[in-house]
């Protein structure tokens, strides 16, 4: 792995608590972030993350920034895709589809979403660097579990479809 890729690698594991959650919760559609739905439960984890941490002024202030600067781009995304979504309701209503035009949209709300997702990141990575070593051990080990679970749950989702696949091949085997 390049030197790059791993800084890369490294900076979205430091902050994936956050911005891991945080973008996959900017993603979800309108509805479904309800207290007791995924969103209660993100932000119930962050909450105990801030509460184990024990911050002082400083440290305080760039927490509130960057939960801030993320719950902001959390809501810009939210405006690209529903924006996005209108304009291929609209391109649809067109005898000949703009595949062009279509791919293009695809295309700008992506890059805004990148330079969101990006924007986030920094504000988390500003926060984190300002931690003491006992603070970042904190924060190490609630993403060392976050991604435990998170591998349990994509092997659970790989059994499921392999599962799947094979009950739905084996009758095309039998004939």
């Amino acid at each position: 792995m390049s030197t790059n890729k791993m800084s890369r690698v490294l900076a979205v594991a430091a902050t994936a608590l956050a911005i891991g959650a945080g973008a996959a919760y900017a993603a979800q559609p309108a509805g479904q972030g309800g207290p007791g739905g995924w969103h209660g439960h993100f932000m119930k984890e962050l909450s105990q993350l801030h509460d184990q941490l024990k911050l002082n002024a400083d440290q305080e202030k760039q927490w509130q920034a960057a939960l801030d600067t993320m719950k902001q781009n959390h809501e810009a995304m939210r405006a690209n895709h529903e924006q996005m979504k209108n304009q291929f309701k609209a391109a649809q209503q067109q005898p000949i589809l703009d595949l062009n035009a279509m791919a293009a949209a695809h295309q700008q709300v992506e890059q805004k979403d990148a330079q969101l997702r990006q924007q986030t990141s920094d504000a988390w990575l500003k926060f984190y660097n300002g931690l003491n070593d006992q603070q970042k051990t904190t924060v190490s080990t609630a993403l060392k579990q976050r991604f435990a679970k998170m591998e349990a749950r994509h092997e659970k989702m790989r059994e499921h479809w392999e599962h799947k696949k094979g009950a739905a091949s084996a009758p095309a085997a039998n004939q």
